[in-house]
């Protein structure tokens, strides 16, 4: 009965960080092009807000781990206070956050809830 039940559920319920975080990873792997200063601008915003998500979803589920180090991503990415970097180490750091969005879409999953009989 509870495989069924884990299985029924849509990847939604499962990992509700999948659609943010796959925006993310996109818009930081597209943002390795040239583009007008606005697209930077709104990086900022999206990878900000997908971390900060993020790092609420893992705190809930107990992930620490994951919590320190999409928080630190959401600082890093603030539009707020930016951090002023050159292109090039931007570029090294929206592959290696590209790369973690990609990883914690598929590792960080909604724990099993305990059913008690």
């Amino acid at each position: 009965m509870r495989k069924i039940d884990r299985m029924s559920k849509s990847i939604i319920e499962k990992r509700p960080h999948f659609i943010p975080t796959v925006i993310a990873a996109l818009m930081l792997l597209v943002s390795l092009a040239p583009w007008p200063y606005g697209y930077y601008q709104l990086l900022r915003f999206v990878v900000c807000g997908a971390a900060g998500y993020v790092a609420f979803i893992a705190y809930n589920w107990k992930k620490i781990w994951a919590v320190w180090l999409f928080g630190f991503i959401a600082v890093l990415f603030n539009p707020l206070i930016p951090i002023h970097l050159s292109r090039e180490i931007w570029q090294l750091i929206d592959v290696v956050c590209a790369a973690l969005f990609a990883v914690i879409m598929f590792i960080l999953q909604k724990p099993l809830e305990k059913k008690y009989e």
